[in-house]
This record gives C-alpha cells, structure tokens and sequence, in this order.
C-alpha cells in the first residue's frame, strides 16, 4: 500500500484570545459542558496569551516529517480548529493526492485517541466526496522503541533537574488523561488504561525505575460519573503524607506539551507539590522531536512494505482502524497487555 502523501492529523488550538471561546465550542459541542466549566478552562488558555502551542508544534514535526520523508508531500490537518481537515482533504484532492497515510498525534487505542480520529477521516472524505484520496491511519505506536526511547531519556533529563540530594529518593509518576470507565471498557477490557500501563512499563524500564505509580489527570465529566483514578493531584497528596522527598512526573499520555500539560501540571500539579514541600521535575513530550518523524517514517514503511511493526516487546493485538475510517485488520493495532501478561 503505497502512499503518495502524509497527513499529519491532530486536536487543534487557538492561536489568539479571540479563538479560544470558539475553539472550546467546538470541542465541546453536543457533550452538555456548562458555560461556566468553559469559562474557567479559557481562563487556562488566557494565561497563555490566548495561543496553544499544539498548533506550533504540529507545525514544526511537519517540517521534520517533510524531512524525513523527502520526496512525499506532508500536510497538516485538525479536528477542532483551523487548519480543519475537512479543508485540508479537499487541498489533497486538488493537489492530485491519490492515497496518504495519516499519522494522528495520538498513540493510543479507544475512542479519543483512535476510533475519533478514524471519525475525521471519513467526516473529511464525505464533505470531499467522490474526489476525495484514500486515507489510511497509520496503527497504535505507544510501544514504539523510539517512543519509549524519547520518555525515557526525558525523564533522566527530568532527574537531572532535581537536587542533587533528592534525586535517588525522588518518586516516578506516569500520568495520562482520564477518561470515563465505561468508555474504558467499549473496546474490549480496559483497552486505553492497558496500554498506557504498558507502556509506562517498557518506559519505566528503560529509564531505570523499578518502582514507580501510573495516575490520570484533566478529568471534566460530572462527579458522579466514574473516570480512570487515582488523580494526578490527588496522588501529589498522598506522597507528600508519606514523606516523599521528591518527585518526577512523565506525562506519557501526551505527545506534545499542549495546555493540559503546561497548565495541569506546570501549574497546578507543581504548585500542590510545592506547597506539600516536595520537589517537582516535569519531564519532556516528545514534541517535534526528530525520532517522532522516523517513528512516523517507520510506520509507513511497515505498511508500504509489510515489515514487521517495530514494537518493545510482544504485545497482544487490540482492534483499530485504518482504510478510510473503517476498522482495520491487526496490521495497523497494538497492544493492550501488561508487560508481564
């Protein structure tokens, strides 16, 4: 399956204080999000300036994509804001782009991660119509060797950052975004919370850690309604009851430092641990760093040639979707096991 161009696909952002109200509509449009919950996370965006930095990191592992991929047009489409994929599709369509492989800034399986973005696909590919390319999703990549490589080394980078005395007694934390427990189940069992413990496994491991805690962070649904726990802060708390000198948090479910990092845990989750006396490291996303665009180029190549996926390890495999929206053969999936089922 030989593809002639790249789509870079992802979540969006504003790029400007006039954007930010429109944007969170968008992102919460037919989900019931009271006024006053958008109210405060535009508050979270304002801090900012009004400007994500997802958009200019997108922006920037294009141009490493288009590097190391030369030859092979790259574009860059979102769901929630401009540039929209339903714009972008038809570009490809009016560029004479046949089939593209479309890499989602996101590694995980589930609705959010996977089946949504398989949802922009074929929303982008109606709007088009009878012109519109193939679009092939590229598979989960969250046991990628150069994913876990690019967390790993963050978080040694992290380490580096506390004192000195701390550092052999500093706590490695995990954290990834929350998400209602039954949609945790609509794949088979616990298909997303299974694989971020997989691969905060094969990460945790290659920095050195032996012991370590996966939490969930940026819950916005109800109280009564169950989400993956324990809490990012929550979890601050308790390590601070227990005299933890020190800790690292690695937001592994993140590909990027968008406004859920910077402003979750660069604010809140650092400010809770200061005032509970511990030391705070953050370590890095991997943003656009260049082993993000080989990874990418990998995943191209296994489904141009049919290369064995490069995976850490031997996961089981877990349903996704691939050709146009549709739900995919096991090529384009990965695993949904722990390390040491």
């Amino acid at each position: 399956m030989e593809p002639d161009a790249v789509l870079l696909l992802s979540f969006g952002g504003p790029e400007g204080p006039e954007q930010v109200r429109p944007f969170l509509e968008n992102v919460t449009r037919g989900r019931g999000v009271p006024a006053a919950r958008l109210d405060a996370v535009a508050e979270h965006y304002r801090h900012f300036g009004g400007v994500s930095p997802i958009n200019g990191i997108n922006r920037a592992l294009a141009e490493q994509l288009r590097a190391e991929l030369p030859g092979l047009p790259v574009y860059f489409g979102n769901r929630n804001w401009e540039p929209y994929i339903e714009d972008v599709v038809a570009q490809l369509a009016a560029d004479g782009i046949r089939r593209a492989a479309v890499l989602p800034t996101s590694a995980w399986g589930g609705y959010s991660g996977c089946e949504q973005y398989a949802e922009d696909i074929a929303r982008a590919r109606r709007a088009v119509g009878q012109r519109a390319p193939e679009l092939v999703k590229l598979r989960h990549y969250f046991d990628h060797p150069l994913l876990v490589e690019m967390f790993a080394e963050a978080i040694a980078d992290a380490a580096a950052t506390l004192p000195a005395e701390l550092r052999d007694g500093a706590r490695l934390v995990f954290t990834a975004h929350s998400i209602p427990v039954a949609a945790d189940e609509r794949y088979g069992p616990r298909l997303y919370s299974r694989q971020v413990g997989y691969a905060t496994g094969l990460v945790a491991a290659a920095a050195g850690y032996r012991d370590y805690d996966q939490v969930w962070q940026s819950r916005s649904g109800p109280p009564q309604l169950p989400w993956l726990e324990p809490d990012v802060e929550a979890h601050i708390a308790a390590l601070a009851d227990a005299r933890v000198p020190a800790v690292i948090v690695c937001p592994i479910g993140f590909l990027s430092d968008n406004i859920e990092v910077l402003w979750d845990l660069d604010n809140e989750v650092r400010s809770a641990a200061q005032a509970a006396g511990i030391a705070y490291a953050r370590a890095s996303t991997p943003n656009a760093d260049r082993r993000l665009a080989r990874l990418a180029r990998g995943l191209i190549e296994e489904l141009r040639d049919g290369t064995a996926p490069a995976r850490v390890g031997s996961a089981g495999l877990g349903c996704g979707f691939g050709v146009n929206g549709a739900r995919c053969g096991a090529s384009h999936c990965a695993g949904v096991v722990s390390p040491g089922g």
